[in-house]
């Protein structure tokens, strides 16, 4: 009898055990057992579509579960985000972060959001520099003599975007700030027709992502100034930054995970595990390279400094520039 019960003591201490854990550690444990989805803010087909199938499909096979990327764009990316906002915080709704969270944080005044509070950092993927190209009809040949042209001929240099108040606007208008000088902004309805009037030379400058203009660079129909990242790029080696000319200048598109406030922390630094696992690997960090980026490795504390340190500097740019949504 004594061994009997002696063995029934001993069976229940694991029992006893488990049922002090957390909920949401045992959770944590086992995630994920059903698949996860991914929120992406745009159509499938763009780049930031692209980044989040790429990593969807790496998580997917590290993890054993299919992590489902699924499209819901509108209202120039808040949709997503607050579905996401909405959702239950147990890692099995994520969003594609990119620099359209920060921007929307000061451009929009009535959000049900706050995307600081609301969304927890997982892991940055992807860094996509941007480039500052001329219509060669502009005398310009460096980023300083580009400025002395401008305040020469204040307002009559045109700046294009793919939107107003998009990333690539704001890239613009962070150096007219930083610069002083005076532009008109033509904003376009996506980077097709923008880039369609530079090479025309409607407008003079335009501030692009790389691989929507490379083989334009490269057939020497625009010209490029500079680069918007704070370092040169393996890939454009002799080109400079706008920073050697503007001390403090950078401007660029990133792209990461987050996830639910409060979603355990167990789950996240899974998730940020196998994000880093990724960039570390050579073929995915090729498939960046592809499209125009670099990694963007880190823990979530870094990740989500990065979204802070971008929604501080586009809340001054959109006050400075007295910015709007349309």
């Amino acid at each position: 009898m004594r061994r009997t019960m002696g063995f029934i003591v001993r069976a229940s201490l694991p029992v006893a055990c488990l049922a002090l854990l957390p909920i949401g550690n045992l959770r944590a444990a086992d995630y994920p057992t059903r698949p996860p989805h991914i929120i992406v803010g745009y159509p499938a087909g763009g780049s930031t579509d692209i980044v989040a199938r790429l990593i969807g499909d790496w998580l997917s096979k590290r993890l054993g579960q299919q992590f489902v990327v699924e499209n819901r764009p509108g209202a120039g990316n808040n949709l997503a985000t607050e579905a996401v906002t909405k959702a239950a915080p147990d890692g099995y709704t994520l969003i594609l972060v990119n620099p359209a969270n920060t921007i929307n944080a000061s451009l929009y005044k009535n959000l049900n959001f706050v995307f600081l509070r609301d969304i927890d950092p997982v892991a940055g993927v992807i860094r996509v520099p941007n480039v500052m190209e001329v219509h060669p009809s502009v005398p310009a040949k460096t980023v300083a003599e580009f400025i002395a042209y401008v305040k020469a001929n204040p307002d009559k240099v045109n700046v294009a975007s793919s939107g107003n108040g998009t990333s690539i606007h704001l890239s613009g208008e962070l150096f007219k700030m930083m610069t002083g000088i005076k532009m008109t902004h033509v904003p376009y309805r996506g980077g097709g027709p923008a880039i369609n009037d530079l090479l025309g030379g409607q407008v003079q400058v335009y501030f692009s992502t790389i691989p929507s203009v490379i083989e334009h660079i490269r057939a020497g129909t625009l010209r490029t100034l500079a680069v918007t990242t704070n370092t040169r790029l393996a890939m454009l080696p002799d080109t400079p930054t706008i920073a050697e000319f503007v001390p403090g200048y950078e401007a660029s598109g990133w792209q990461g995970l987050g996830a639910p406030k409060d979603t355990p922390a167990e789950i996240i630094d899974r998730l940020n595990k196998e994000i880093n696992a990724a960039l570390a690997d050579r073929k995915m960090r090729a498939r960046l390279a592809d499209l125009g980026g670099t990694k963007l490795p880190g823990s979530p504390a870094d990740f989500g400094k990065l979204i802070a340190d971008e929604t501080e500097k586009w809340a001054k740019v959109i006050r400075a520039a007295s910015i709007k949504a349309e």
